[in-house]
């Protein structure tokens, strides 16, 4: 006799049999969990965090093992994605202090009790180093915490780990890979593994884009915040120089060099902002912040904060790349449907004040370097930018697949009372400031000005060194003014991102703008680390 089957009982039968398998076969889940654990914290947002504490849901205690583990398995095992340069063996320790706190309600603020990690040229008086990813400074432990990691430990944040760079922030030769240090070789792209995450905040983009920490802490002086937030999918604010503190943060640039917060959300952005900024004695740049800053840069938000702002977009930002261009001009008319005014602009910063800039860089790095070896005192590897240079000469690592032109070429410059120093310093902020930005969003009534923040990553290469295509970090780092980039779109699975540009001290403008934008387009994904096909 000939059985008949119908197909929507086969289908049960199949379910039946294949939920049995799972149910018998424990170990699939365990070997799941094993590879990507604690998912729970995958796009967890400190808010989020601080309601779990408050529900009993997780313990702080919980959480930063959680993440640590996340490391294990992800950066140093699974994808190794390796953008953490160093852990912080006292991290548990801390966290069970804490957690006692919160729970005798001692509670600091936002931050009690969510895991960062810093970029690793930011000092922290503890039992990790600060290196710059440089192998000179491979057991340099500072005498001091920074301003950044003094005001994250008040507001009870727990600093896990530190950060891999680009090795001296990218100042250091004539090509380089981003991502790439001699301590902590190279960092990879989380979307796929063998594209470039940027730099020189390449670690700390990759490890919050990574769901490794609640948020990262990152520093640029031209694209370094900016570029990783485009390569790695996520929300990256340079503020204005001045708003945060230098103090304890291996230099580039006096003028152009800030911290900043690396975030998978704008509001995350925000709260960490409100912890960082204010006044330093230590950091003159600082003083001009007083009546600038705010405790609390939440209130900023707004779902509507699009309507009726004008923006200004600049045309020669675009050209690079034809797909951003395309997704850039999408993203455009969105803004207009969101009630934004968009006014399509022409102005091309000239070459002659990004040449400027360079200049400047060059001096800076000099005294600026010269002074951070001081103030490591008698400890210091080296005593000045000519020891390092004569050091890396010797080192086995350092020479081997990049050159050390940036750092020769600084330490052939003079002090900061040249005249070609001085007069390279006027032109490039006149050129971005009266004759750059401030013209631009005045003549035009502008909120703000937005420009695509670069391409979709490039593969990594340590032989030829990054192939950059184009990117729109300069007009906004030399000035010294804020901007804030986040996810545009996906280009074949790779994140680009959006920057919108603003004058000195209006992060609080950028917010509402960025906060919309963010809201109504929800494009940031979870990465699933893959190779390219």
């Amino acid at each position: 006799m000939k059985i008949q089957i119908s197909k929507s009982l086969l289908a049960l039968l199949s379910l039946v049999i294949l939920l049995t398998i799972i149910s018998c076969n424990p170990a699939q889940d365990r070997a799941a969990e094993a590879i990507y654990p604690a998912t729970y914290l995958e796009e967890t947002t400190i808010a989020q965090l601080q309601e779990g504490y408050s529900s009993g849901k997780f313990t702080i205690t919980q959480v930063v093992q959680d993440y640590l583990d996340r490391i294990e398995a992800l950066d140093n095992s699974g994808p190794e994605l390796n953008s953490v340069i160093r852990l912080n063996p006292d991290a548990l320790q801390i966290a069970q202090e804490l957690q006692k706190e919160w729970e005798d309600r001692k509670i600091r603020g936002p931050l009690h009790g969510i895991p960062v990690i810093l970029k690793d040229n930011i000092d922290t008086h503890d039992k990790m180093p600060n290196t710059a990813g440089a192998t000179v400074l491979f057991n340099s432990f500072p005498p001091a915490d920074s301003w950044v990691a003094a005001r994250l430990k008040e507001a009870g944040a727990i600093i896990i780990a530190k950060a891999n760079l680009s090795e001296w922030a990218n100042f250091r030769a004539s090509l380089s890979s981003s991502g790439w240090s001699g301590v902590g070789g190279q960092t990879r792209n989380p979307y796929v593994l063998d594209r470039n995450p940027c730099g020189s905040s390449s670690g700390s983009g990759v490890a919050v884009s990574a769901n490794l920490c609640a948020f990262a802490i990152g520093t640029e002086t031209n694209g370094s915040i900016v570029c990783p937030s485009n390569n790695n999918g996520i929300v990256g604010l340079k503020p204005t120089v001045g708003l945060i503190s230098r103090a304890g943060i291996i230099p580039i640039s006096f003028t152009q060099d800030t911290p900043g917060p690396m975030c998978r959300t704008v509001e995350d952005a925000a709260v960490s902002l409100g912890v960082l900024v204010g006044i330093d004695s230590n950091d003159v740049k600082t003083l001009a912040s007083e009546g600038n800053y705010h405790a609390d840069y939440t209130r900023f938000l707004k779902a509507d904060g699009l309507n009726g702002k004008r923006i200004g977009l600049l045309r020669s930002s675009m050209g690079f790349h034809s797909r951003v261009d395309s997704l850039m001009m999408q993203t455009v008319a969105w803004l207009r449907d969101q009630g934004a005014k968009v006014v399509e602009l022409d102005f091309v910063l000239p070459k002659e004040v990004e040449d400027a800039s360079f200049q400047v860089l060059l001096y800076e790095f000099k005294d600026g370097l010269n002074k951070y070896f001081l103030s490591l005192g008698e400890a210091a590897p080296v005593k000045d930018l000519a020891g390092l240079v004569e050091f890396n000469k010797t080192d086995s690592i350092e020479l081997r697949y990049f050159d050390q032109k940036l750092l020769e070429m600084a330490q052939a410059k003079g002090g900061l009372d040249s005249p070609e120093y001085l007069e390279a310093l006027a032109k490039m902020l006149k050129g971005t400031r009266q004759d750059g930005i401030d013209r631009l969003m005045d003549e035009h009534i502008l909120d703000a000005l937005i420009v695509p923040t670069g391409t979709p990553a490039w593969k990594t290469d340590l032989i030829n060194g990054d192939l950059y295509l184009g990117g729109n970090s300069s007009l906004a780092a030399i000035a010294g003014y804020p901007s804030i980039s986040l996810p545009m779109g996906f280009i074949d699975g790779l994140p680009v991102g959006i920057s919108f540009i603003g004058k000195a001290w209006t992060e609080p403008k950028l917010f509402e703008i960025a906060f919309s934008f963010e809201q109504g387009t929800k494009v940031r994904k979870v990465p699933e680390f893959r190779m390219t096909d």
